[in-house]
Parts: C-alpha cells; sequence; structure tokens
C-alpha cells in the first residue's frame, strides 16, 4: 500500500488484535484516536482504515467518545451504556480489525481480512464481556470512588496499547493475550460474584424470610 506501514503478516494481525480489544472497552476512544493520529500525519493508515481520519467521522466519534466518558463515570448509567453497546462494539471492532488489511496484501487480502475480522470480533467481545460485568460487579457497592477509578484506568489504558499497536505490534499482542487471561479470570470472579448476590437478594429467599 502506498504510504502505508511497513509492517509485516505478523505485525499487521497484532494490530488488528490490539484494535479490536480496544474497542470492546472504548470503541469510541480507538475510532478518534486511531483517525486522528492518521488525520495529523501521525501514522499512515492502511487503506481500509483511512476512512476514520475525515472529518465527519472525527468529528463524529470524538463527540460519542465524549458522551461515553461521562456516561462510564456515573454507576448503572455505565451498565446500561454497556449493555447498549453489546450489538455495537463487537461488530466494530471486527470491522476496525479487517480494515488493517485493506489494500495491503493483494490477492490474499479478503483472506487476511477475513481472519482479522473473526479475531478482532472475538477479541471485543472477550474485552467487553470482562468489562460490562466487572463494572455491573462495582455497582454493588454504594460508594462511587472504585466506579470512577476502574472507568479512568480504561480510558488511560485504551491509548496506551493503540501507542503500543503502532509503534511495537508485537509487544501489543503480547499485552492482549495477557488481558485475555486477566478478562477470564475477572468474568469468572464476576460472574460468580453476582450469581451469588442474586441468590441472597432473590425475591422468594426474601420472602422466606417474612
Amino acid at each position: 500500500m502506498e504510504g502505508g506501514l511497513n509492517f509485516g503478516t505478523a505485525e499487521l494481525l497484532a494490530l488488528a488484535a490490539a484494535l479490536g480489544w480496544a474497542s470492546g472497552m472504548r470503541l469510541y476512544a480507538v475510532v478518534f484516536l486511531t483517525g486522528l493520529a492518521g488525520h495529523l500525519g501521525w501514522i499512515p493508515l492502511p487503506d481500509g482504515l483511512q476512512l476514520l481520519q475525515q472529518p465527519v467521522v472525527l468529528w463524529g466519534s470524538g463527540a460519542l467518545l465524549l458522551v461515553e466518558f461521562v456516561a462510564d463515570k456515573v454507576p448503572m448509567v455505565d451498565s446500561a451504556w454497556d449493555a447498549l453497546h453489546t450489538v455495537i462494539r463487537v461488530p466494530a471492532g471486527a470491522a476496525l480489525a479487517a480494515g488493517v488489511f485493506g489494500g495491503v496484501l493483494g490477492g490474499e487480502q479478503q483472506q487476511w481480512a477475513l481472519l482479522a475480522a473473526l479475531l478482532g470480533g472475538t477479541l471485543a467481545a472477550t474485552s467487553h464481556v470482562a468489562k460490562a460485568s466487572t463494572r455491573a460487579a462495582v455497582n454493588t457497592s454504594p460508594e462511587p470512588f472504585s466506579n470512577i477509578g476502574l472507568s479512568l484506568l480504561g480510558d488511560l489504558s485504551v491509548p496506551a496499547l493503540l501507542w503500543l499497536a503502532w509503534e511495537h505490534p508485537l509487544w501489543a499482542a503480547g499485552a492482549v493475550v495477557f488481558g485475555i487471561l486477566f478478562a477470564l479470570v475477572l468474568i469468572q470472579f464476576t460472574f460468580k460474584f453476582v450469581r451469588a448476590l442474586w441468590r441472597r437478594f432473590r425475591p422468594e429467599r426474601r420472602l422466606n424470610h417474612v
């Protein structure tokens, strides 16, 4: 691709994985920051992602980023926002990951784009479920500080992962692998926690104590 990234296939797959994973946590931040980096000339975006650097997309994703930033700091509102985006983050993560291979590999590009889409969608789903289940569990606490702290951690981790993906994609792939393992532990723990909480406060149990 003319003016594109000088990455091999392994590096492009690592970049696709990072975009998919980050999309499951902060989709609009991924779209805005990637587009902004391309628009300012910091990085040469692949052909399949160059749409992100268009002014209309930048303004739209930037506005949604601000809405998400605020919504993610409010207990219960964050869980409602996550529930709404269950049907948005996964296909968007797949599309962004597939876009990494747009115009790169000639006749093979469709095969690699399909593989990247499957990878990106799966990773977006994993990080989204881990985020949503963890925040739902934290929302059971009456104090708001842990919720805000986790939200800020997510705000910082996404641009950090994107920077790593563009500068050191294989290191970013390692970070995603670590994230997957950590997410699986979080999902198992939070599901057990929420299930135990439901058993404790389910209506029939409360009626038995009346």
